[in-house]
């Protein structure tokens, strides 16, 4: 499928692995301009370069920590005006909420929804001016079904989410979207620290815990992170300009709900 968005500026967070990398590389390979942002130098330039070789697409590479203002600037300097907006970050840390202060909640308020909030709030007028604009932040199959180590993401994700509930409906008839997509296990690195802290929690081994899981999701299998960066390019298409406000999980049928 075309998506019609070749030529487009997208700006995605946390891009040199997992599925940040899997967002950048679908959105490069639609035909966009991709600005990568990650913390660490050496990951980034090798990931960087990979996606140039693989798209042919224009990337830049810019070595920063989204979660401070000196990362958000140095972003910006890079893209001022992105047409696409793809919010990530690192998950805070597993553990049990009896074990954090306030400054692990602050930081992990301040990585996983006070800066993604700072993002869109630099780049949604000049979207609006356009009227044009798609916004996808990457939060966490945890704000629909709570997991129990993750204290931390469960609160800082859903308050982001319920800023984002609010703010799509009010740019929505300018031509701008934004969506949130909530993975649930894939294959990143990231599962090693919720999985470790499970297998901990139940005295069983790493393997022995990822096998579970494995098995207790319907599809039978961990998602692999392609599969969610198609679908966040789908969602800065042309195509999905009515979808807008959404929660989108994709974790094999894990979610037991109807709703």
């Amino acid at each position: 499928m075309e998506l019609g968005i070749r030529g487009k500026k997208a700006l995605v967070c946390a891009a040199s692995r997992g599925l940040g990398l899997a967002c950048a590389t679908a959105l490069a390979e639609a035909g966009c301009e991709v600005v990568m942002v990650a913390r660490r130098p050496d990951v980034l330039a090798q990931a960087a370069d990979d996606l140039r070789l693989a798209s042919g697409a224009h990337v830049i590479a810019i070595a920063a920590d989204i979660a401070t203002p000196e990362g958000r600037a140095a972003a910006l300097a890079a893209m001022p005006e992105p047409d696409i907006l793809i919010n990530n970050a690192g998950g805070p840390p597993p553990g049990d909420f009896r074990d954090w202060d306030r400054e692990a909640w602050i930081k992990a308020l301040d990585a996983n929804m006070l800066t993604p909030i700072e993002l869109i709030k630099a780049v949604i007028d000049p979207m609006i001016g356009r009227k044009w604009g798609r916004i996808v932040n990457i939060t966490s199959g945890a704000v629909k079904a709570p997991i129990d180590v993750l204290g931390l993401s469960n609160g800082a994700r859903s308050g982001l989410t319920g800023f984002v509930a609010g703010l799509a409906r009010n740019v929505a008839r300018h031509g701008v979207t934004i969506n949130n997509l909530l993975p649930g296990l894939f294959d990143t690195d990231r599962i090693a620290q919720v999985v470790g802290a499970q297998a901990k929690l139940q005295g069983i081994s790493f393997d022995e815990a990822k096998t579970l899981r494995a098995k207790s999701i319907p599809a039978g299998r961990l998602g692999e992170p392609s599969e969610f960066g198609a679908m966040c390019a789908f969602l800065c298409s042309t195509q999905a300009g009515y979808v807008t406000g959404q929660n989108i999980l994709l974790d094999g049928g894990a979610y037991p709900g109807t709703f």
